[in-house]
């Protein structure tokens, strides 16, 4: 199974250091049956990408809570055995959790198929979308456009062994 595992370049750049994502349990997004029945797809690319979207905001919000954090959105597709993810039975149809699984143990950074990552030209709106974001959960109509104008930004595929280029 493909999980999309959300992270900021700090966290990107630990994991190459460590060889592994993790420690677990972490969250990662996947293709759930619950993804499924929201986004109403049989194509698989299309589900997938909505994982991806789904570990995309989720990076959003792990940079709007560091200050430090570089301004890009982060997201590592990693394979792991399909028993390896599991899904909270509590929160399956929770709109805000809806993909989102649990891995229990850290996964060597060598299972990871691609990395996608904002591009130079997102640094604008992902700053705007983090600093919107808490306004946008409280139901605020402009904040959301702000947090939509980062996700308007397609993130950009790289290669595992571009990792040290990415952090560098």
């Amino acid at each position: 199974m493909r999980v999309y595992v959300p992270l900021t370049l700090a966290g990107l750049a630990a994991a190459h250091r460590a060889g592994e994502l993790g420690p677990g349990p972490f969250t990662a997004y996947a293709v759930t049956p619950a993804l499924r029945e929201w986004y109403v797809s049989d194509d698989i690319e299309e589900l997938e990408y909505a994982a991806l979207s789904r570990a995309a905001s989720a990076s959003l919000r792990l940079i709007a809570g560091d200050p430090q954090a570089v301004r890009r959105r982060v997201v590592v597709a990693v394979d792991v055995p399909d028993n390896a993810a599991v899904a909270d039975p509590d929160h399956i149809l929770d709109a805000s959790s809806l993909g989102e699984v649990t891995i229990p143990v850290a996964v060597r950074l060598t299972a990871a198929a691609a990395v996608h990552v904002d591009s130079d030209d997102a640094d604008k709106d992902v700053t705007a979308a983090a600093a919107a974001l808490g306004a946008a959960d409280l139901g605020d109509d402009d904040a959301q456009f702000t947090v939509d104008g980062a996700e308007d930004h397609e993130l950009l595929w790289f290669g595992v062994q571009e990792i040290p280029h990415l952090i560098g």
